[in-house]
């Protein structure tokens, strides 16, 4: 085990919503979301934004302020925002909706079901606060809206990686068909995949490296924290590659089942409850296909967590890329 893994976390408080944490080591771009929308509004005429008083938090201020007419606040009403959304596409409108993913999945699930992917409306459904990113607690933290989405036929469920892939799902949204759930990374948001270079699809993973010894499977900003994870474990000698899979549903279980036959073992790293989320696709599909391999779950326990910030609550459960790396070694020990 290396000492970097057993560094402590250095204190800090706990952002205001409107803050963003600093980058830092790599490159980032601020609200890749809104320049992708952006451009996405220039080519469909029909394309509207709503939101749940949360313009200000969900990098959609420029978009209000260059088309106001296409612009609609229903306020602090979820179960209004989808319904409107909705109503907007049943009249052909392309309806882009945010909100935090607490707040959609929580109070309007039932609404995004029934009123949405029950008849394949054309509403694009981008939540804010995936995960462990907001420090307010259970309240405020999505950590089981893949599970619930993902659950939803007719649903599209998306968690990108990084400024790239942001932009991208943004821009190309309006042209996936039906309803689309997709998790939400706003403000600095670090630029993990080139974007001259990576093109985001619907339903395909991303292989990154060819290591034999471990196979990391991840998703959203997870897979930031495995590259660098993966790095330090080559420094101890271990080989290893990850697959990407920033589509959800649909998920990609060929690439999947083709990655973990060039690997010896698999570790799961998600920034989602262990249950219902990537593992559980992974577990899935392995099972389905009769194919055995040793599997570590690395994401968040079954259980309300608590307030903090966000560097003390990634190192509280295990998902900075110093405690991947740690508790991957012991896993190899034990072996």
């Amino acid at each position: 085990m290396s000492e970097q893994a057993t560094l402590p976390v250095q204190p800090s408080r706990t952002l205001a919503m409107i803050e963003s944490e600093e980058v830092v080591g790599r490159a980032s771009l601020f609200a890749p979301f809104s320049q992708g929308l952006l451009r996405a509004a220039e080519v469909h005429a029909g394309l509207c934004v709503l939101t749940a008083d949360l313009a200000k938090y969900t990098d959609i201020a420029d978009f209000r302020s260059r088309y106001p007419e296409r612009f609609f606040n229903v306020g602090m009403a979820e179960q209004s925002l989808v319904t409107t959304a909705a109503g907007l596409s049943k009249v052909g409108k392309i309806a882009y909706c945010t909100t935090y993913g607490t707040f959609a999945t929580r109070r309007a699930y039932d609404f995004l079901a029934i009123a949405c992917a029950h008849s394949n409306e054309n509403v694009k459904m981008f939540a804010g606060n995936p995960g462990l990113a907001s420090g307010y607690g259970g309240t405020h933290q999505a950590n089981e809206d893949l599970a619930l989405m993902r659950s939803i036929p007719n649903m599209t469920v998306l968690d990108p990686c990084d400024a790239t892939e942001m932009q991208q799902i943004a821009e190309m949204a309006a042209e996936i068909p039906g309803t689309v759930y997709c998790r939400l990374l706003r403000a600095n948001v670090p630029v993990v995949f080139d974007p001259a270079t990576y093109r985001f699809q619907v339903g395909r993973g991303h292989r990154i490296g060819a290591g034999e010894d471990v196979g990391f499977v991840s998703t959203g900003s997870m897979t930031e924290r495995v590259i660098d994870a993966s790095r330090a474990l080559q420094a101890d000698g271990v080989q290893s590659s990850i697959f990407h899979s920033p589509s959800i549903k649909p998920f990609d279980v060929d690439g999947l089942l083709d990655f973990a036959m060039s690997v010896r073992r698999l570790v799961v790293c998600e920034n989602h409850v262990s249950m219902g989320g990537l593992a559980s696709l992974v577990i899935d599909a392995l099972q389905d296909a009769g194919l055995q391999r040793k599997v570590l779950k690395i994401g968040i326990p079954d259980k309300f967590t608590e307030c903090g910030s966000h560097q003390f609550l990634l190192d509280r459960y295990g998902l900075t890329q110093q405690k991947i790396h740690a508790r991957v070694n012991a896993w190899l020990e034990q072996a």
